[in-house]
């Protein structure tokens, strides 16, 4: 099947044509609770990136849509990728292995990893990358609806997190289904595009947030290690953490937690540099005798330019 290219300037096409297709969402999740975009296509046509909400959330050449999932938990759990109009199945590939670029392994010429290529008609084609391996559940000359399982959403091929790209062509060109026109537009005005239902402009937020009572692995945050429901009386320190993408130079998380005997405990911390996903934690030692038994809840915010872009909360009981 096609490869997948990646880091080399795109092209693509000029507008959407009277025949423009119509796309559902191509994965089984809800967007904003347990998946979410981490990368739109570049509309840039030179060295720069920008995406179609004037924003940087996408990286040189990058021609799709990234659905991403929060962990590689998750992913072991198994999201289905669906497909996104009704076609034949143009081209499969299966085999490749989960994580291989992650394990220093060359995928060269297989960039997209396991993947499917649906032929939609009047010159559309959807290319869905990055599935699980064994997971493809389609051959060649098939034909599908809109939403026919294809897969799982994997880590196959050219990928550091698990994700679908999802890469929408018409006639060989790259079509960014957010904003289907010229390649230098952008807007920040809410958008339908080529989608059945119009999804949300997210430039960035947090996936997840816990409480812990020792700084907690990053490795396991990202894996899906589950944030502590109780922590014992004797804990030496009551600690949030907080999970998220797609931050910029700038950003602040504010961190506040509330628990009983009046205690409050906030901090904010600037992001030092922007990442595609990123990682923070703060508390605070326990006082002398401990900390008052009880429930604490937290609030965890991603700060940019004055605004709240997300928010994530949690719960814990201490010497429950």
């Amino acid at each position: 099947m096609p490869a997948l290219i990646l880091g080399a300037g795109i092209f693509l096409a000029p507008a959407a044509s009277a025949e423009a297709i119509t796309l559902a969402l191509p994965i089984d999740c809800t967007l904003g609770k347990d998946c979410y975009i981490q990368q739109y296509v570049d509309r840039d046509p030179g060295p720069g990136i920008r995406d179609y909400g004037c924003g940087t959330v996408t990286y040189q050449g990058h021609d799709g849509t990234d659905f991403a999932l929060p962990t590689r938990a998750a992913m072991e759990a198994g999201v289905a990728v669906l497909a996104a109009a009704p076609g034949r199945v143009r081209a499969v590939r299966d085999g490749e292995a989960d994580g291989a670029f992650l394990a220093g392994e060359s995928v060269a010429g297989k960039e997209c990893g396991n993947g499917v290529v649906i032929e939609h008609g009047a010159g559309w084609q959807t290319q869905y990358c990055h599935l699980k391996r064994g997971s493809i559940r389609v051959k060649p000359g098939e034909t599908v609806a809109t939403g026919t399982p294809l897969g799982l959403v994997g880590l196959s091929g050219l990928a550091e997190f698990p994700h679908l790209h999802l890469t929408l062509r018409e006639n060989g060109a790259p079509v960014d289904p957010f904003l289907p026109a010229a390649a230098q537009s952008c807007t920040t005005a809410a958008q339908a595009g080529l989608w059945q239902s119009p999804l949300p402009y997210t430039p960035g937020g947090l996936l997840e947030a816990g409480f812990s009572a020792a700084p907690p692995e990053y490795a396991a945050i990202r894996n899906g290690a589950p944030a502590e429901t109780h922590l014992p009386a004797d804990a030496g320190a009551l600690i949030l953490w907080a999970y998220g993408w797609d931050s910029v130079t700038g950003d602040v998380l504010r961190v506040v937690i509330e628990g009983p005997a009046g205690f409050r405990f906030a901090q904010e911390m600037p992001v030092a540099k922007g990442q595609a996903l990123f990682f923070r934690y703060a508390g605070k030692k326990a006082p002398p005798g401990g900390f008052a038994r009880g429930p604490y809840r937290a609030t965890a915010e991603l700060v940019r330019a004055g605004k709240v872009i997300g928010t994530r909360h949690a719960t814990v009981e201490l010497g429950g």
